[in-house]
């Protein structure tokens, strides 16, 4: 986190006022004029929590399982479709010289970074409240940095510096990012579709999507945002058991379901075991 063309866009969590690198102690921080100082983690990301999150965010072993499956290459779909909407972006989408993009929810960064090599005059910013998921995300690419923030919150970043916000799978702030994307760029929303996971809700008692999502998701961007594209993804995933399991263990059912029985129950799906991936790709402009 020491890259000027990303510090430059940060604010200060607790004032508003911008931050710029300093030394602290032994290490090295972020710090406003009103001396509020912010450590950077010896993994790469820094806190701009402004008090305490209301909730750790993905565990260690969810991290590991998302990092896991999306290495495999079975979200690489999700990851292309996003590179190319952002590649739609006008160059003029931002506050300075090199375009900002930002993935708020961005776990371990992979999305982001797939997005960063799309974009070779970019620089990046994964924004979570996972721990684990941003000592991934600071790695993630040689053009991005990683800060623990919370969506629900103020996010730490100047009014209109962001020119591509990513939102993938992720809560929705919607007063919040019309505030911190410039009035040309563009909100790219990554939701599950009704049919997303399908085979695997029954056989393995899994959360189901909501079928109101679609509309839920137009509600919490109501007044700040105009849809102005919406793309469903679809493709077919075979996957092992082993696979099956990291699936499931790296979304919101690893919270919900008990893992001997979810372990019987894959035992006894046929392998390779046919799974449907589909989402839909929204793309939003600032009204």
């Amino acid at each position: 986190m020491t890259d000027p063309r990303i510090v430059g866009r940060l604010r200060c969590p607790v004032c508003a006022e911008p931050l710029a690198e300093a030394v602290a102690g032994t290490g090295r921080a972020l710090r406003c004029p009103r001396r509020h100082s912010f450590d950077v983690a010896r993994q790469g990301y820094v806190n701009l929590l402004a008090g305490r999150a209301p909730h750790i965010g993905d565990t260690a072993e969810m991290v590991a399982a998302r990092a896991d499956f999306l290495a495999a290459g079975h979200y690489d779909l999700v990851s292309a479709a996003l590179a190319e909407a952002a590649r739609d972006v006008p160059t003029g989408a931002a506050d300075g010289a090199y375009p900002l993009v930002v993935d708020a929810g961005a776990g371990t960064g992979r999305h982001l970074a797939a997005v960063l090599a799309a974009l070779p005059d970019a620089v990046g910013l994964a924004l979570d409240v996972s721990k684990p998921a941003l000592r991934r995300a600071a790695r993630a690419h040689p053009r991005a940095a990683a800060a623990l923030a919370d969506t629900w919150q103020r996010l730490p970043l100047a009014d209109g510096s962001v020119a591509v916000l990513l939102d993938v799978f992720a809560p929705r702030n919607g007063a919040e990012f019309r505030r911190v994307l410039h009035p040309a760029g563009a909100l790219l929303v990554v939701t599950p579709a009704e049919d997303h996971l399908t085979e695997l809700v029954d056989a393995l008692d899994l959360l189901r999507v909501d079928p109101a999502k679609a509309d839920r998701v137009a509600g919490s961007l109501a007044g700040q945002f105009d849809e102005v594209a919406t793309t469903v993804l679809r493709s077919r995933l075979e996957l092992t058991h082993p696979e099956v399991a990291t699936l499931v263990g790296m979304g919101p059912s690893a919270w919900h379901a008990d893992p001997a029985a979810r372990a019987a129950r894959t035992a006894a799906l046929p392998e390779p075991v046919g799974v449907t991936l589909a989402v839909r790709l929204s793309v939003h402009r600032p009204r």
